[in-house]
């Protein structure tokens, strides 16, 4: 059983940098795909970055590239999500989420975290 377990978020100021880490309990396959995806209030779940675990292949939205910067220790089993030059609009809680088919998308998503809240004061 795989059990995904967020940390690291908090409240920042805007233009301050947050460290997000995802601990994998279960066994890692090598088509799996880790990814990050936020839910701001009043708002639809929305991807945020992705990694290829057994390739390291990145993908992230439009939103983040340049600030974010997802990661993986496959030994650790653990993913990472450096975010920095934060916003307001980057407020949300966060979520971790695990596709054994190596998808990136939400609905593909085979295992998810309970989320991390991530709050920006402007």
């Amino acid at each position: 059983q795989v059990q995904l377990v967020e940390s690291g978020g908090g409240l920042v100021q805007a233009g301050g940098s947050l460290r997000l880490s995802c601990a994998n309990s279960g066994r890692t396959f090598s088509r799996d795909t880790m990814a990050w995806f936020r839910q701001a209030p009043g708002k639809e779940r929305e991807f945020v970055a992705a990694i290829a675990w057994s390739s390291g292949r990145t993908y992230y939205a439009d939103s983040v590239k340049g600030r974010f910067t997802i990661s993986r220790d496959n030994v650790k089993k653990t993913v990472s999500l450096q975010m920095n030059s934060l916003n307001a609009e980057d407020t949300a809680v966060y979520y971790c989420a695990a596709d054994r088919s190596g998808g990136t998308t939400a609905s593909g998503m085979d295992y998810w975290g309970k989320g991390t809240l991530v709050t920006v004061s402007s």
